[in-house]
């Protein structure tokens, strides 16, 4: 069987017993990075083989790993942190597990996405996840604007050095909406910032970033309950 296991994406205490449990039972251990999973796995008291699995290597560590799997093998993956397949590779072994018939289940945890988007304020009875948008500045405003006139809240993610890029385009495109931009989340200096993009922007120009950056968007036509000087929440 391949299982999928999240692990914390900052604090090790978010890891669940079910997934201790997994990574102490499988025979091996599919990892994104063998490293960050070497010092999750010592924390833990757990010794297990690796294997490398990482978007540069998929197919073919992912054959390799269908290998183990067919000879009755059991196998957890894992990546550097979250949920194995969200920004994470994961997908395409996920498929080509189903594709050959072989049982594929998960040990279910931490999410970035889910808790930047309960946490920002905005509603989230309806959010569309949009992953990493492109580098290059024409190509990440022409993905932004897929999402102009939807209603959903819209979720992004972006390292330290594109978030200020990021998001200069997002008020470009969707104009001053309410927004929220997290960071360092699970970890000591967790931050949540809530405010128009306008605020987020000017809070982040000129300052030395780190960490991975979580942004927030209000959908289109979502009623604005934020003061208009502060963006704090009204």
């Amino acid at each position: 069987m391949l299982t999928l296991v999240a692990t914390p994406i900052g604090n090790l205490e978010d890891i669940t017993l079910r997934a201790l449990q997994t990574l102490r039972e499988v025979d091996v251990i599919a990892s994104e990075d063998t490293r960050k999973t070497g010092l999750l796995l010592k924390h833990f008291g757990i010794q297990k083989p690796q294997i490398s699995f990482y978007e540069h290597n998929e197919d073919r560590a992912g054959e390799k790993i269908l290998t183990l799997l067919r000879e009755g093998r059991s196998v957890a993956l894992v990546t550097s942190a979250g949920t194995p397949g969200i920004s994470d590779p994961g997908y395409t072994l996920v498929r080509r597990a189903i594709d050959a018939g072989i049982p594929v289940t998960m040990a279910p945890g931490p999410a970035a996405l889910i808790m930047a988007v309960v946490l920002s304020g905005l509603p989230v009875h309806s959010f569309t996840f949009r992953g990493f948008p492109p580098r290059k500045p024409g190509a990440r405003k022409r993905f932004l604007a897929v999402d102009a006139t939807s209603p959903h809240t819209l979720i992004f993610y972006e390292s330290p050095s594109r978030i200020v890029a990021l998001l200069q385009d997002a008020l470009e495109v969707y104009g001053d909406r309410p927004a929220a931009l997290a960071n360092d989340l699970t970890k000591r200096f967790e931050q949540i910032e809530r405010a128009r993009l306008s605020h987020l922007l000017a809070c982040l120009q000129g300052q030395s970033l780190r960490g991975e950056y979580i942004l927030v968007v209000a959908g289109a036509g979502v009623p604005d309950r934020r003061d208009a000087r502060t963006g704090a929440p009204a």
